[in-house]
């Protein structure tokens, strides 16, 4: 396990080498066919031409992977009226190419940076429980792949905004959606594990919990000695 997670720290620091060579400027046609070259196969978007990983998750609220300037205007065509983009605003192809879709089809963007694999600080997941309440509907949230935080969103969505139970909130973190448990991306798992076992001893909702008692700190570290166990 230690192995790959090596390796896929190497894959994210070339990826990050490439969205600063070729993948933050689309100004100029030549840019544009490079910043297209960076989103396609950088940040896999040409796996994302037919794999959508989209789902609803309540009337009007849906989750995806990042979608194309071309899958935006199919989202216009359904009523989309918003999209909240958890990958925060890098200023790479991804974000640019978003930007001026949502733009062109007049889809309001919002733009929130969560992690797959460290807990978000405390701010960071309050100011998205936040535009849930105030975003306009029907809309749509996103990460990369629509696999972990649109799952951990989706979770949020649901439990705070909808008052689903949270074992039933919990399923949109689940391997359907390529969510895999057993990797880094199961410290999101662990957050929620780490409230319900607050909860068990001193009874708190789960926005409350996070505005007073979460700590990524503490859950990092519970996490890797978790992991560390496991071993």
């Amino acid at each position: 396990m230690r192995i790959i997670e090596i390796a896929d720290q190497k894959l994210k620091a070339w990826e990050r080498s490439l969205t600063k060579a070729y993948g933050g400027d689309i100004s100029t046609p030549e840019r544009r066919r490079a910043a297209q070259w960076h989103f396609n196969w950088v940040d896999h978007g040409a796996l994302r031409t037919f794999w959508w990983n989209l789902h609803q998750i309540a009337p009007g609220v849906y989750r995806s992977n990042h979608p194309s300037i071309k899958r935006i205007g199919t989202y216009k065509k359904m009523g989309i009226k918003a999209i909240l983009n958890l990958r925060g605003d890098p200023k790479g192809s991804p974000f640019l190419f978003e930007s001026e879709g949502c733009a062109t089809q007049g889809i309001t963007l919002l733009n929130f940076a969560l992690s797959a694999r460290n807990p978000a600080p405390r701010e960071a997941i309050l100011n998205v429980i936040a535009a849930f309440r105030a975003i306009e509907r029907p809309f749509l949230m996103h990460c990369k792949s629509g696999a972990d935080r649109a799952g951990f969103a989706s979770v949020l969505y649901l439990h705070i905004i909808e008052g689903v139970p949270l074992a039933e909130a919990r399923k949109q973190l689940h391997w359907r959606y390529l969510h895999l448990k057993f990797s880094s991306t199961g410290v999101l798992d662990h957050i929620l594990d780490m409230y319900e076992a607050h909860d068990a001893m001193d009874p708190v909702g789960l926005e409350q919990w996070f505005a007073t008692e979460y700590d990524p700190d503490v859950v990092r570290a519970s996490f890797a000695k978790l992991r560390q166990a496991k071993k």
